[in-house]
C-alpha cells in the first residue's frame, strides 16, 4: 500500500512541474518562405507549413528541423499556399492556392505521406481564396475572404458555392481599417455538422450549417478583432489568432452564444497569422511576418511556432492540484491519527 505521505510528494512535485515548464517555441529556417497558414500531422509528428511567397510545403520538427515536402512544378508559377487542412480519413493534405495576377485559385489535394499531387481544382469564382476545413466525408470548406462566399469542393473535385448568406455583408465594415476587404477568413469542421467561420474586418463569428450553408452569427461577449485562423480544441474550445492576441472561446450550447474566457497577448511585429493543435494538445501560433513578405522586399530566412497557454486555464489547473494536494494532507493526517491510536492500543495490550 502506498503511503498517504508519498501520495503528498508526488503531488506537489506535479505543481512543480506544472509551473516550471516554459511554452515550447520552434524557430526554423527557410529563405523567403513567410508562411500564412500550418497544420499539426500526428502520424509524421511534425507540422506541416505553407508559404505566401513561394510555391513550396515544408515540414518542420518539434526541434525545428524542416524539409521539403512538394516540388514547385506541383502548382502554377507565381502562385502560392494559403490556408492547409489535413484530412486523416482519406490520408491527404488540402491547401488553398492562390496567385493574385493573373488571377488563380484552387485546392491542391496532396497523398500522404508520399505528397504526391493527387488534384488541382480550379475555383473559378473565387476572388482570394483563404482558408481550407475538411469534413470525414473529404467534403473540403473553403473561404472566399474577397466575396465572404464559402465553397464546398467534395472527393471528386465537383465545386459548388455552400453559402453566400446575406448574414456575412450585416455588420459595417470600419473602412480605416488596413485590412477591411479581409472578410471570411479562418473556417473549422465541428463533427456536429457545421463550421465555424472568422471575418477578419468585422471580428465577427459565424456558426454555418455544412449541408444547406445556413449560416448565423456566434453570440461573443466581445469581437475577435482582425481575427484570422481558427483551431479547435478536442474538449470543443475555439481558439481564434489575431495579430494581436490569441482568443479562447467556449460555447455550451453549440455555438449560438460563446465566451471568450481568455485572451492572450501576442508578438504584433510578428504578425501571428495561425494556429494549430499539436502533439499533447498543446496550442502552437505560427509568426510568419506575412505583411513583411507582402509589403517589402525581404529575404527574411527565420520563423517560429510558439507554444501558447491560457494564463486562465492554467490557474485553474494550478488550484485543482492544490485542491488534490489539500485532500491529500488531509488523508495523510488522518491515517496518522489512526496509526497513533493503533500504536496506544498495542503499548496497552503490551504493557
Amino acid at each position: 500500500m502506498i503511503k498517504p505521505v508519498l501520495v503528498t510528494i508526488v503531488l506537489v512535485l506535479l505543481v512543480r512541474d506544472t509551473d516550471s515548464r516554459k511554452p515550447h517555441v520552434i524557430d526554423f529556417r527557410w529563405p523567403g518562405l513567410y508562411p500564412e497558414s500550418f497544420t499539426w500531422d500526428p502520424k509524421s509528428d511534425h507540422f506541416v507549413v505553407g508559404s505566401t511567397r513561394l510555391r513550396e510545403l515544408i515540414s518542420v520538427s518539434d526541434a525545428g528541423v524542416t524539409s521539403a515536402l512538394t516540388p514547385e512544378f506541383s502548382i502554377p508559377v507565381n502562385s502560392s499556399y494559403l490556408g492547409i487542412a489535413l484530412d486523416p480519413n482519406h490520408h491527404r493534405l488540402l491547401a488553398v492556392v492562390h496567385r493574385p495576377a493573373p488571377l488563380f485559385n484552387a485546392l491542391a489535394s496532396y497523398q500522404l505521406p508520399t505528397f504526391r499531387l493527387l488534384s488541382l481544382t480550379n475555383l473559378p469564382s473565387a476572388a482570394v481564396a483563404n482558408d481550407v476545413a475538411v469534413d470525414f466525408s473529404g467534403n473540403a470548406y473553403v473561404t472566399d475572404s474577397a466575396n465572404d462566399v464559402i465553397f464546398k469542393v467534395n472527393e471528386q473535385g465537383d465545386v459548388s458555392t455552400l453559402s453566400k448568406s446575406p448574414v456575412f455583408k450585416s455588420t459595417p465594415v470600419d473602412t480605416t481599417l488596413f485590412y477591411r476587404d479581409c472578410g471570411l477568413n479562418g473556417i473549422v469542421y465541428s463533427t456536429k455538422g457545421y463550421l465555424l467561420v472568422t471575418q477578419s474586418n468585422t471580428g465577427k463569428l459565424y456558426k454555418v450549417d455544412a449541408e444547406d450553408g445556413t449560416a448565423r452569427r456566434v453570440i461573443l461577449n466581445k469581437d475577435l478583432a482582425a481575427a484570422d485562423g481558427i483551431a479547435m480544441r478536442p474538449d470543443g474550445v475555439v481558439l481564434v489568432v489575431s495579430r494581436h492576441k490569441l482568443y479562447f472561446i467556449k460555447s455550451d450550447d453549440s455555438w449560438s452564444e460563446g465566451v471568450v474566457f481568455d485572451q492572450t497577448p501576442l508578438l504584433e511585429e510578428r504578425q501571428a497569422s495561425a494556429v494549430a493543435v499539436g502533439a499533447e494538445k498543446r496550442v502552437y501560433v505560427l509568426y510568419g511576418h506575412v505583411n513583411e513578405g507582402m509589403t517589402q522586399n525581404s529575404d527574411r530566412t527565420e520563423f517560429s511556432i510558439v507554444e501558447v497557454k491560457s494564463d486562465s486555464e492554467s490557474q485553474e489547473e494550478n488550484v485543482w492540484i492544490f485542491v488534490l494536494i489539500g485532500f491529500g494532507l488531509v488523508y495523510f493526517l488522518i491515517w496518522r491519527f489512526q496509526m497513533r491510536h493503533l500504536v496506544q492500543k498495542m503499548n496497552k495490550k503490551t504493557a
